[in-house]
């Protein structure tokens, strides 16, 4: 089993900068990618970054440019990097794992709300 426990979502000025941070904990060994996606009120989940194993990162052609994404393997966890939010960044975001045997975690979501 994998655990997932996203922080740093809040309010933030169009323009302002987040980091979203995902602590991964269990079975780690397991995992082979680590995704973050948002799903804004009303519209579908969509993926906004992911790393894999080796480290390759990438990020969704909506936010590149702004966002990118990151691992700190010391603090096992899995940075989201936000610059130059704007309204439409507004949403939940939540970090998925994916793991051998089709395994696939999700955490709790955390919310991001951009607003002046």
């Amino acid at each position: 089993q994998v655990q997932l426990v996203e922080s740093g979502g809040g309010l933030v000025q169009p323009g302002g900068s987040l980091t979203l941070s995902c602590a991964v904990s269990g079975s780690i060994a397991s995992i082979y990618g680590v995704n973050w996606y948002r799903q804004a009120p009303g519209k579908q989940r969509e993926l906004v970054a992911m790393i894999d194993y080796p480290g390759n990162t990438k990020v969704a052609d909506f936010v590149k440019g702004r966002f990118t994404i990151s691992r700190d393997n010391a603090q096992r966890t899995v940075n989201l990097h936000m610059n130059n939010l704007n309204p439409e960044d507004t949403a939940v975001y939540y970090c998925n794992a994916q793991g051998d045997g089709d395994q696939d975690y999700w955490g709790q979501g955390t919310q991001v709300t951009v607003s002046s």
